[in-house]
């Protein structure tokens, strides 16, 4: 029997013995994944295995580095995959998927007995620190726009004795701006209406 008629055979009774069963997917014909504990479980982690052309001749590929293992440390990973690696030796030459799937749920406490979470670094903030950015920021909210020279010139003129400005003494830039706003609307339903419009309105 070939190796590839090998790999057929197994699959088939893989697919029989892990039907609706959620750990066990089928990545393609040669790749599979195997979560050994269930999903709330802390210790559990996932196996990923694929076969090279000569399985089971020759050892499968088997790996944890699946995102579902990152808080699994470097040392944890090695020591799993080396006692994995004396299951293999032990089985090649035979199909050997199912004896190392369950020979890993079996041995799942003893392969994760030094398991200690991996944690990400935080920098921890002070509330004094925030508190002064804070300030810091409304500090420079509250800044006010710094006028130039000439514009102070032309404020102090405008004040009387009590350095305020008298009633009304932007009311001719309003109405200036209101009549601009006047003759632009004017101008528009001239437009729309297609009526010429005189030449003395440019006066405005």
């Amino acid at each position: 029997m070939t190796a590839n008629e090998d790999q057929e055979m197994e699959l088939e009774a893989l697919r029989s013995i892990y039907e609706g069963d959620d750990c066990f997917k089928e990545l393609s014909p040669v790749s599979f994944q195997f979560r050994i504990g269930d999903l709330d479980d802390s210790k559990s982690f996932l196996l990923e295995v694929s076969w090279p052309e000569s399985y089971p001749e020759t050892a499968p590929h088997i790996s944890l580095d699946a995102f579902f293992n990152n808080r699994i440390s470097p040392e944890t990973k090695q020591y799993i995959l080396s006692k994995l690696s004396e299951q293999v030796e032990a089985n090649l030459g035979t199909a050997m998927m199912y004896t190392l799937f369950e020979w890993a749920k079996e041995n799942q406490e003893t392969l994760m007995e030094n398991y200690q979470p991996l944690t990400s670094a935080v920098t921890l903030i002070s509330n004094s620190d925030v508190m002064n950015n804070s300030t810091s920021v409304s500090k420079k909210k509250e800044k006010k726009e710094q006028l130039t020279k000439a514009q102070k010139r032309k404020l102090i003129g405008r004040t009387d004795n009590k350095g305020e400005l008298p009633r009304g003494w932007n009311w001719v830039d309003v109405i200036k701006h209101v009549s601009s706003l006047y003759v632009y609307n004017i101008h528009i339903e001239y437009t729309r209406y297609n009526i010429q419009w005189p030449q003395e309105a440019f006066a405005l």
